[in-house]
């Protein structure tokens, strides 16, 4: 399936009839990859993009298998828009986990985008539930966050753990707290 990448002088994402959000997140991987060059926000995103802050993860597959993830919990840039470009560019470049995405990698990419809600503390397991919300665990500095509805994490059990070891954190009390999100996918 080709996919057009409509960039003009004013910087346009061609987001329609696609996910604004992917789209948004694969033109700004397939130009930093391509060109070294940073995506200006596309004028016409929908204002939801351009319009509010939150906190996202990117994450990249290749053939089904993880290729790149990286986000944030909380906003660090101006727009959803603008923390989508940054967060693409990382899972693309700076996961420590993978190489760089390649050129000739382009074409083989599925891309997602998940949009972080406001995270809220919880008391226990009975609190949680994988496919629903996604977790972090805090202890001092230290903080770990798995995504929710993963591949193979089917207990709370599991995903708490994973998220403890992302974060350093083993044995001793920490903090709880889940979050939903919103996936969008090509």
């Amino acid at each position: 399936m080709g996919r057009r990448i409509d960039m003009t002088h004013h910087e346009k994402c061609d987001v329609a009839p696609r996910n604004p959000y992917v789209a948004l997140a694969r033109a700004t991987i397939e130009l930093y990859v391509r060109e070294r060059r940073t995506l200006n926000v596309p004028s016409d995103l929908p204002e939801e993009l351009k319009g509010r802050r939150a906190g996202a993860f990117v994450t990249i597959y290749k053939y089904g298998r993880l290729r790149g993830c990286i986000g944030t919990i909380t906003p660090t840039r101006p727009t959803l828009a603008e923390e989508i470009i940054s967060n693409a560019i990382m899972a693309a470049t700076e996961d420590p986990r993978f190489p760089s995405v390649r050129t000739e990698e382009l074409s083989d990419l599925e891309i997602s985008v998940d949009v972080l809600g406001e995270a809220e503390e919880v008391d226990s397991f009975d609190d949680l539930d994988p496919v629903r919300y996604g977790v972090i665990v805090t202890r001092g500095f230290r903080r770990g966050l798995l995504l929710p509805n993963l591949d193979g994490i089917d207990t709370v059990e599991e995903q708490v753990s994973i998220a403890l070891q992302k974060a350093g954190i083993y044995g001793g009390d920490y903090k709880l707290e889940r979050f939903e999100v919103i996936r969008h996918t090509e």
